[in-house]
């Protein structure tokens, strides 16, 4: 059906390749099979042409021999990378890719021709992108009784990438096995749940990314803690700070006390009230003799300037005679000068005189 198909559109005869799919690793290298015997004898009529349809259907032309030249530049992504792998003139027309690019996986046709015969094979090639290194991630809490999630990822890849989480050994005896309480979460391909955390759950727990193209590999640490040592951290550090407060506050305290008993010893002598009356005079009523005596002295010490006489005979009639204590009293209020006042007013000998002779004029 196919020669019949193709020989109303062209007078060549030839036979189809077989169809070959290849797969290869990126940055590796490649060699696509086309084999013919079309060479000899008339090889200046020989056409060799390597076409490339893409992923999306877009067809381009790779490598060509045409009129004894080789042309192996005609795609901007495959300059310099792509060559005949053999002697294509004597039979071997494979092409060769070094290194391969995600961008080279397509189907690819191998088209020979001379002197009216002609030879197609097609080789479907596949490039695989090994993944990259997962990042490792611990999301929830690593004290006793939690749930942890383990979270491993791949950013790039040939799809589909499988994910594998285990142990490491760090010593002898160690299990290289997931605690028995953990969970694969299947619709999220990297997650690994770790239900009611232990002491024993705490090691090295390492996740490796693979597929076809390779593996590649993370290593994340949990240590799980006693919720009891954390209650005691806690209030370790609680008292550590209630202790400085406190002696902070004392020692502020102390020194407060000491400014103050500082400030009053300072201020104790200079206390000077400006305003405070003297002491009132406090009136003993006088007896006979004393109060003879102390008019006798007040009228002798006011009337020094009087003429001797004078003085012996009110001194006589101050003896004879008891004086009144009202009389007495007002003869020293005379006497006194005013607690108050710029000068004491001056009493006058007359008198004074006349005081003391109305006084010893009264009957005792």
């Amino acid at each position: 059906l196919t020669r019949g198909f193709l020989l109303p559109v062209s007078c060549y005869v030839g036979t189809l390749g077989t169809h070959t799919e290849i797969k290869r690793v990126a940055e590796e290298r490649v060699t696509l099979p086309c084999h013919h015997q079309l060479g000899l004898p008339e090889k200046d009529t020989l056409d060799i042409e390597w076409l490339l349809t893409d992923n999306e259907g877009n067809q381009k032309v790779v490598i060509t021999y045409s009129s004894r030249h080789v042309y192996n530049n005609l795609t901007e992504e495959q300059k310099g990378r792509v060559a005949f792998a053999s002697n294509f003139l004597a039979g071997d027309a494979s092409l060769q890719i070094e290194p391969l690019k995600p961008s080279d996986e397509g189907r690819y046709t191998c088209k020979v021709k001379n002197s009216g015969r002609y030879v197609w094979s097609y080789v479907i090639l596949k490039v695989l992108v090994k993944p990259s290194k997962p990042k490792c991630e611990l999301e929830g809490e690593l004290t006793e009784g939690s749930d942890l999630t383990l979270q491993c990822e791949s950013s790039s890849g040939t799809k589909p990438i499988v994910y594998y989480w285990q142990r490491i050994r760090e010593k002898e005896g160690e299990d290289e096995h997931l605690p028995s309480k953990s969970r694969i979460d299947y619709s999220h391909p990297g997650r690994v749940l770790l239900q009611n955390l232990t002491m024993s759950s705490s090691g090295l727990y390492q996740c490796t990314a693979g597929n076809e193209a390779g593996k590649e590999s993370c290593v994340v640490r949990v240590t799980v803690q006693y919720v009891q040592s954390i209650g005691m951290v806690a209030g370790a550090v609680t008292g550590m700070v209630a202790g400085a407060l406190l002696i902070f506050l004392l020692v502020w305290l102390l020194i407060r006390r000491k400014d103050k008993k500082r400030y009053e010893e300072e201020e104790r002598p200079n206390e000077i009230r400006e305003d405070a009356e003297a002491p009132k005079a406090r009136l003993v009523k006088p007896s006979s003799s004393s109060s003879g005596s102390r008019s006798s002295r007040s009228g002798s010490s006011s009337t020094r300037s009087t003429a001797n006489s004078a003085s012996r005979s009110q001194r006589t009639l101050s003896t004879e005679a008891a004086p009144q204590p009202g009389l007495a009293t007002q003869a020293y209020s005379l006497e006194r000068p005013e607690r108050r006042g710029s000068e004491p007013k001056r009493v006058h000998h007359a008198t004074l005189t006349k005081a003391e002779t109305t006084s010893s004029m009264i009957p005792s």
